[in-house]
Formats: C-alpha cells, sequence, structure tokens
C-alpha cells in the first residue's frame, strides 16, 4: 500500500508527462500556470488516495448484487440446506480485500 507521498510523486510524474495542460477561461484557452499545475497534482495524488483507500467499497458493492438476488440466494439456502449466499458473500470479499 503506497502511502500519500509516494502517490504524489506518481501523482508528479504523471502531470509532467501530460504537460501541457489547458484551462478555458472566459472563452480564452490558457495554460495552466504553477498553482494550477500544483492543485493537479493534489487532485489527482488525494483521487489515487481515496481510490486505494476506499476503492473496495465500491468493488463490494459491485460485485455483491441486488438486495433481491442475495434474499433469492438466502432463501434457496435455507429452502435446499446450501451455503450459496454465505460462499459468495465470503468470495466478494476475499477479492476485494479491505486494505490494512
Amino acid at each position: 500500500m503506497a502511502t500519500l507521498e509516494e502517490l504524489t510523486t506518481e501523482a508528479t510524474a504523471e502531470i509532467e508527462a501530460a504537460k501541457p495542460l489547458y484551462k478555458q477561461v472566459n472563452n480564452e484557452r490558457l495554460e495552466f500556470n504553477d498553482a494550477d499545475y500544483a492543485q493537479s497534482v493534489t487532485d489527482l495524488a488525494n483521487s489515487k488516495w481515496d481510490t486505494q483507500q476506499f476503492g473496495y467499497i465500491q468493488a463490494r458493492q459491485d460485485a455483491y448484487g441486488s438486495i433481491g438476488d442475495q434474499l433469492d440466494m438466502q432463501y434457496k439456502d435455507a429452502v435446499n440446506g446450501t451455503t450459496t449466499w454465505k460462499d459468495h458473500i465470503a468470495t466478494v470479499k476475499s477479492d476485494n480485500p479491505k486494505p490494512a
């Protein structure tokens, strides 16, 4: 797991490689100034940090499936004596681990 400092270094390299970057101000295309580039690095590093720290949440939500599908799994498990739902949840959690 990367530190925020490491992610900032990575973001700096990506922004440097993407130069020149431009913004639109009053219908005029202007190249970023130093403050704009610094803010871009900060924003990108923070985005990378958020994805690293919290990306597993969205990944799990997507993989769990709908509540209706989960309830159906639980019902079928109760009727058939199976563990499909528990196995599914365990797989989702192991495939999308929470950062330490």
